[in-house]
C-alpha cells in the first residue's frame, strides 16, 4: 500500500450573529475607527452573547453541518479533536461535549492548547493519526470564544479578538493530495509577553486575581509583532524551499489573522501577490486558533483539488508553524 495522506474532504464554520463594531467599541473604551483600523486593521468582530455559551455552542452545529455536508454517519467518526483555549470547562473536554451533542459514540474526544496554532498543530496531531492507518474519520474543531478572556477596559486588546469555530473532517488518501509538509517550534521566550496569568494552577482564581483583570490575554504588543512576523515568513519560506514551490506554484497563503500589520509583513517577506492571500480579519477580527479554518471555509467555492496552500500560524507559547497541503475537492 502507497503512503496514506490526510485529507480535508470538508469544512464548515460558525461565528456569532452578534456584531462588535468599532464604533460601539468606541462607546466602551478610550479608541475609535481609524485608530484600530491604523494599527490591527480591524472592522468588526463576532461575539458570542449570552448566560452559559461555552465554545461547544458554536462547536455543535459546526459539526453537525459537517457531518451532513460529508455525508458522514455519527458512528463513523473514530475521533473528535478541539484545538482552542477557551473550552466550556478544563474538564470535561469541549470535545467531548460537541461529540455527545452529536450523537458520535464511538470516538475517542480531547481538547488541545496552543492558542492561535491551534490549527496547524491539529492538522500534523490528525495526519499522524491517520498515516497509523488505524483511523479513517477525524473531526478537527478549532476556534475560540476570545470575548470570554478579554478584557473590554483595556483598549490596546480588546479590539482584536472575536468568537469563530471552524471543523474540517480528514480521511485518508492514496492520492498525491492532502497534507504534505508540516513544520512546528515552539520557544518559551513568549511565556511572559503573551499569556492569561490567572485560572491554572499556578495562580488560581482569588478575588485578587478577579479585581486585577488577570484571568484576561495580556501581551507586549512590540515583542508578539516582532515575533510573529519573523517566524511566520520563515516557517513559510522555509517549506516552500523545501518543496521546490516557486510563487508561481502557491496558489494560496493563509496566515493567521491575528494583526493587519503581521499579514503584510508576511506577505511582504515571502513575496506571493496580495491575490493569493486570504484575508478577512476585517470583518472577524482575531479569533485564535478559528482564523484560519474560517477563512479556508469562506474561499471553499475558489479552491480546485490539488490547490497548493501553505497555511501560517504564530500564538502564545511562543508557538508557531505551518503545513503544506494540497486541496482535496473542488468548491462549489
Amino acid at each position: 500500500m502507497r503512503q496514506l495522506n490526510a485529507v480535508i474532504t470538508g469544512i464548515t464554520a460558525k461565528v456569532p450573529d452578534y456584531i462588535l463594531t468599532n464604533e460601539e467599541l468606541a462607546t466602551m473604551v478610550d479608541t475609535s475607527d481609524d485608530w484600530i483600523m491604523t494599527r490591527v486593521g480591524i472592522k468588526e468582530r463576532r461575539i458570542l452573547k449570552g448566560e452559559q455559551q461555552g465554545i461547544s455552542v458554536l462547536g455543535t452545529p459546526a459539526v453537525k453541518e459537517l457531518l451532513e455536508k460529508t455525508n458522514t454517519a455519527p458512528g463513523e467518526v473514530d475521533a473528535v479533536i478541539f484545538a482552542t483555549s477557551t473550552p466550556d470547562h478544563f474538564f470535561p473536554s469541549a470535545a467531548s461535549i460537541v461529540a455527545e451533542n452529536n450523537g458520535i459514540k464511538n470516538a475517542f474526544c480531547f481538547d488541545m492548547e496552543v492558542a492561535c496554532s491551534g490549527f496547524v498543530y491539529g492538522l500534523e496531531i490528525c495526519n499522524g493519526l491517520i498515516q497509523t492507518g488505524k483511523y479513517k474519520k477525524i473531526i478537527l474543531l478549532a476556534g475560540d470564544k476570545m470575548s470570554s478572556i478579554t478584557n473590554y477596559k483595556d483598549r490596546t486588546t480588546c479590539p482584536l479578538f472575536g468568537d469563530a469555530v471552524g471543523a474540517v473532517m480528514i480521511e485518508p488518501t492514496e492520492e498525491n493530495i492532502g497534507i504534505i509538509d508540516a513544520e512546528l517550534h515552539s520557544d518559551g521566550v513568549g511565556y511572559q509577553p503573551l499569556q492569561m496569568k490567572a485560572g491554572g494552577s499556578k495562580f488560581p482564581a482569588t478575588h485578587e486575581t478577579v479585581e486585577n483583570a488577570e484571568h484576561t490575554v495580556h501581551q507586549d504588543g512590540k515583542v508578539v509583532f516582532k515575533h510573529a512576523v519573523s517566524r511566520m515568513a520563515e516557517v513559510s519560506l522555509n517549506i516552500m524551499e523545501r518543496n521546490n514551490l516557486s510563487i508561481d506554484d502557491v496558489n494560496w497563503l493563509v496566515p493567521h489573522q491575528a494583526n493587519m500589520r503581521i499579514i503584510d509583513a508576511t506577505i511582504d517577506r515571502t513575496g506571493l501577490p496580495r491575490e493569493k492571500v486570504m484575508i478577512n480579519i476585517e470583518r472577524y477580527g482575531n479569533t485564535s486558533a478559528g482564523t484560519i479554518p474560517l477563512c479556508l471555509w469562506e474561499w471553499e467555492p475558489k479552491l480546485k483539488k490539488g490547490d497548493n496552500i501553505i497555511l501560517v500560524a504564530f500564538g502564545a507559547g511562543f508557538s508557531w508553524g505551518g503545513v503544506y497541503l494540497k486541496w482535496g475537492y473542488d468548491g462549489k
